[in-house]
């Protein structure tokens, strides 16, 4: 009787693992994707660990789009996307002490920084 009420208790709690995952986690995979993505690479000369990612998404376009952003700031230098690095590792450690309003502020700022990738 023990072992079918472990069993079960077990299965339950592998059932919910999902739902640990916060979305400032979410997030932060995004982002890395973007900085590990061929664009970064195009913008920093360096290959990310690993080789460039895709983000394998249907709405992704083939190609980036011609011209640049409106917004001056949001071009996108080395300097911002190794910024935008650092934010994701702090982001990362808001999140395992469960800051989830601070996660989501450090990885907003790293957006910023990172810029628009290619």
């Amino acid at each position: 009787m023990r072992l079918v009420h472990a069993f079960s208790a077990a299965l339950l709690l592998a059932s919910a693992a999902p739902a640990f995952a916060s979305s400032c986690s979410e997030e932060i995979a995004t982002l890395e994707r973007r900085l590990d993505s061929a664009g970064a690479e195009k913008v920093t000369g360096k290959e990310p660990p690993g080789g460039p990612t895709s983000s394998n998404s249907p709405k992704a376009l083939p190609t980036p789009p011609a011209g640049k952003p409106s917004d001056p700031a949001a071009t996108p230098t080395a300097a911002g996307v190794k910024e935008a690095r650092d934010l994701v590792e702090k982001a990362r450690g808001e999140d395992k002490a469960g800051q989830a309003d601070a996660c989501r502020d450090t990885i907003m700022k790293a957006k910023e920084k990172a810029g628009a990738l290619p």
